[in-house]
């Protein structure tokens, strides 16, 4: 709006025979001067530089939206947009109806915790059939790690739904929806990226799941290197996917050590005070989710799966539609299941800090990007 020509603005011919003899063409040129520096330039009186100048402005000015037309507009995307629910009640009431669409979603935690069952779940879900509560659709999985398993799907599958698996050829069908891609670098990973877009609209795809992006740069930048290497290219792309497809994408993330000596980034870092300083000085080592800053601007949701005392728990720890809360669960042969779906408010920084008591493979990367 700003390189708007001025003689298309309906200006009386009077003054805009003026603007134009002075080689001020766009809206842009005359907004960018004073009213004072406009009366010397064009040799008219205040009265008409300030009525062009209203007029020229009303023009150019993004139109304004109300807060209820705004609620109305959000309410009209959510319905159109939809979830994807993740058959964990107390998660999908907490979550509005479940995994949104047209947003990254992200599961966060250390190795073992239950990421890849939870995407496994999600899978089978995506591609039920509607009157099964599914989405009738393919889905296309990331699996940079080579953990999917297709029998454990269908081991979830058989357990979770089997009056439907037990159909002849629905295992095959089910299975034959979701499209695996094991990218064995980020190179890969990136051109991967690029081919889905069209791929997305052309087979009814109802589900994207990268699991995990955080392996790739680890294993090919090395731990030293990793804050070096940019993510913004690949954090645009994916939120664009998920805009521009409207459907759930799913990204699983690792962890990494937080230790004492880095400064203070983080509002959920955990504070040590001694008896004699005023401020604190250091800070206790805990886990934290790997690929930065920017990343964790770039989701929406954000699940925290953790072990705390021998129980695991996922968190809600970003959401738009709801406070932070925690759900106990378990693993079994139906995946996931929660044992309690009224689950625990949190608050302060325990929601965003990371157990990881008896699991292994924690990233360590020496610092955020």
């Amino acid at each position: 709006m700003a390189n708007k020509l001025i003689s298309q603005m309906g200006l009386p011919n009077s003054i805009a025979n003026v603007f134009a003899a002075r080689n001020i063409l766009t809206a842009k040129d005359a907004l960018s001067l004073t009213e004072f520096e406009l009366m010397e330039l064009l040799d008219v009186g205040l009265a008409e530089v300030t009525t062009a100048i209203t007029h020229i402005s009303e023009i150019v000015c993004p139109p304004h939206q109300t807060a209820l037309l705004l609620l109305e507009q959000g309410r009209k995307n959510e319905y159109l947009g939809g979830h994807l629910p993740t058959r964990l009640n107390g998660l999908d009431s907490a979550l509005c109806g479940g995994i949104p669409f047209g947003v990254v979603t992200e599961l966060v935690g250390p190795a073992g915790i239950g990421k890849t069952q939870f995407c496994l779940k999600l899978s089978l879900l995506a591609s039920l059939p509607l009157s099964y509560g599914g989405l009738d659709g393919h889905v296309v999985y990331i699996d940079t790690e080579s953990k999917f398993s297709s029998r454990r799907m269908i081991e979830i599958g058989v357990n979770s739904f089997p009056e439907l698996f037990q159909i002849e050829g629905m295992a095959q069908k089910m299975a034959g929806r979701i499209l695996v891609l094991q990218p064995a670098s980020l190179t890969e990973f990136s051109e991967s990226l690029e081919k889905i877009k069209a791929f997305l609209l052309q087979h009814h795809v109802k589900l994207l799941v990268i699991d995990s992006m955080a392996a790739l740069v680890s294993g090919e930048c090395g731990q030293g290197h990793y804050r070096q290497h940019p993510l913004g290219w690949h954090i645009a792309f994916i939120k664009s996917l998920a805009e521009f497809s409207r459907i759930p994408v799913v990204v699983t993330n690792q962890v990494r050590c937080h230790s004492g000596d880095e400064s203070f980034q983080y509002s959920f870092q955990v504070q040590s005070i001694s008896e004699n300083q005023e401020y604190p000085t250091t800070f206790d080592s805990h886990l934290v989710a790997a690929l930065g800053i920017s990343w964790a601007h770039a989701v929406s949701i954000r699940l925290v799966l953790e072990s705390r005392s021998g129980q695991r728990f996922i968190k809600l720890a970003k959401s738009s539609v709801s406070p932070p809360v925690a759900f106990p669960f378990t693993i079994t042969t139906s995946g996931i299941t929660l044992l309690d779906d009224y689950g625990v408010e949190m608050s302060g920084p325990e929601i965003n800090t990371i157990c990881g008591q008896g699991q292994s493979g924690v990233i360590n990367f020496d610092n955020d990007t």
